[in-house]
């Protein structure tokens, strides 16, 4: 019999080793639960983080739409001249003077729009056809329309703006009244007063988001 076994054959040598690995067991499954705790940590650091760079970004956006929103609308009413003067320019003239004040005035327009879109400031001028959104569009009055199916924009009268994605100013329009595109498709009446309801044909409306 071996000196590491007592005289009723018990193994000392065998319990010491089964002892080890339990405790090496144990430990390893602590470092696992310690390792998974610091992982779980990290990446909560990590989200609150990512959410204070948003929140950061954001506020200084917004104090910058703040400081620029009055100037902006100051220079909407130039805007406005400016296309005024664009839209009704004569096309047909031969007047060589005529020609270069209408060029003068384009460009002017053309670079005016393109300051307020390096800036944030961005146009909001529907389509024919483009769904009535009540957040961005005011409609000023609806009309029957063969081409624009209830609902929809028919003309814009005004260009709106937004800045960093705020409203400055929306865009004034007329809207298809019910009944109106017959055989197309009508837009959805979920979040559109005008797709359904009274008849108000020929009215003038004021109905600003």
């Amino acid at each position: 019999m071996s000196d590491d076994t007592t005289s009723n054959g018990y193994d000392h040598e065998a319990e010491d080793e089964a002892l080890d690995f339990t405790e090496a067991d144990s430990e390893i499954e602590a470092l696992r639960a310690e390792v998974a705790a610091l992982k779980d940590q990290a990446l909560r650091f990590a989200a609150e983080a990512e959410n204070t760079r948003r929140r950061a970004e954001r506020e200084m956006n917004d104090a910058r739409a703040f400081a620029i929103t009055k100037f902006a609308r100051d220079l909407l009413e130039a805007a406005d001249n400016l296309g005024q003067a664009t839209a009704y320019a004569p096309k047909d003239v031969t007047d060589q003077a005529v020609k270069n004040f209408v060029v003068g005035v384009e460009m002017t327009e053309k670079k005016l729009l393109e300051a307020f879109e390096r800036n944030g400031l961005k146009k909001v001028a529907p389509a024919a056809g483009e769904k009535f959104d009540p957040n961005l569009h005011q409609a000023m009055m609806e009309q029957m329309s063969d081409e624009v199916a209830a609902g929809a924009v028919i003309k814009t009268l005004q260009s709106g703006y937004s800045l960093f994605g705020r409203l400055v100013r929306p865009a004034m329009v007329v809207v298809a009244a019910k009944g109106s595109g017959v055989g197309a498709p009508e837009a959805t009446a979920g979040g559109n007063p005008y797709a359904a309801g009274d008849d108000h044909t020929g009215e003038a409306l004021d109905t600003k988001a």
